[in-house]
């Protein structure tokens, strides 16, 4: 009765999460017509999953093809520089005593709190005194501040980095720089990992930001860039005439976050540091 208390729920959240995906799927196969006329969880009689691929990257002058750029930039430079700035920032915080380390910790739990919603409109008004509003570095900057992703490091590098093997590095002659790089960010890769693939899926889902800061579609994400497209089936012209492109853009667009996953799942370890401490 335990055991099944709790598979019967998991199955539940298992079918919640797999049934949109499964549904997305079945539905790039289709044409319009066919995603009108047959069950939404199978196949239609007219397979047309080439042909929507196809249609994806050549409507409106190949447009998807920027906003996939656009967004592959916006997340690699985006999270990676995150992820660094994180490493450094939880790595300082976790090993060194300085004044105003509390403080600053603190501040960052703050930050933590706080919607990225709320800091759209302030950003938006900064950004424009600066001149970026309408410009890459107005996605990638903001990409860079990640609260909970430092937060995640300086927790997880206060158990992954031990003091004495740091002390063991500085008796052997090697300088912080050193020691942070050949020994610390070995101990920090599962950590680094795991804020990297969460500022990577916050990154690549970005829309909100893109939004308010890009008039420019040569500079939209995918994010927007299928919301353009999916307004457009709403309109008196349009009609129904995009929707198999939305479905096929949006199943293209999940696939690099699931071989992201896919890929860095095996970095994903923990434990890397036992044994090198004698107890």
């Amino acid at each position: 009765m335990k055991r099944a208390a709790l598979t019967i729920p998991m199955i539940g959240m298992l079918l919640y999460c797999v049934l949109p995906l499964l549904w997305l799927l079945f539905a790039a196969t289709k044409s319009n017509a066919g995603l009108f006329g047959s069950p939404g969880l199978w196949f239609a009689d007219d397979f047309a999953l080439l042909d929507n691929i196809r249609q994806v990257f050549t409507y409106s002058g190949g447009a998807y093809g920027r906003w996939f750029a656009n967004s592959v930039l916006y997340a690699v430079a985006g999270a990676g520089g995150a992820t660094i700035i994180c490493a450094l920032g939880g790595y300082a915080l976790a090993t060194y005593r300085f004044p105003g380390a509390r403080v600053l910790f603190a501040v960052v739990l703050g930050a933590i709190t706080v919607p990225t919603t709320a800091l759209a409109v302030p950003t938006f008004l900064l950004f424009t005194r600066l001149g970026l509003v309408n410009t890459p570095w107005a996605v990638l900057i903001p990409a860079l501040a990640s609260p909970f992703g430092l937060y995640l490091m300086k927790v997880y590098a206060a158990d992954a980095v031990p003091a004495s093997m740091i002390e063991a590095a500085r008796i052997d002659g090697a300088g912080e720089l050193r020691i942070f790089v050949s020994i610390a960010l070995r101990l920090l890769r599962p950590g680094l990992v795991t804020v990297l693939l969460f500022t990577l899926v916050a990154t690549w889902n970005n829309y909100f930001l893109p939004l308010i800061m890009l008039s420019d579609p040569a500079w939209y994400p995918l994010t927007v860039g299928l919301e353009q497209w999916n307004s457009q089936t709403g309109s008196a012209s349009g009609g129904q005439a995009v929707y198999n492109l939305v479905i096929t853009g949006s199943l293209i667009a999940i696939i690099p976050l699931i071989l992201s996953f896919l890929f860095l799942q095996r970095y994903w370890q923990s434990g890397l540091s036992a044994g090198a401490i004698k107890q």
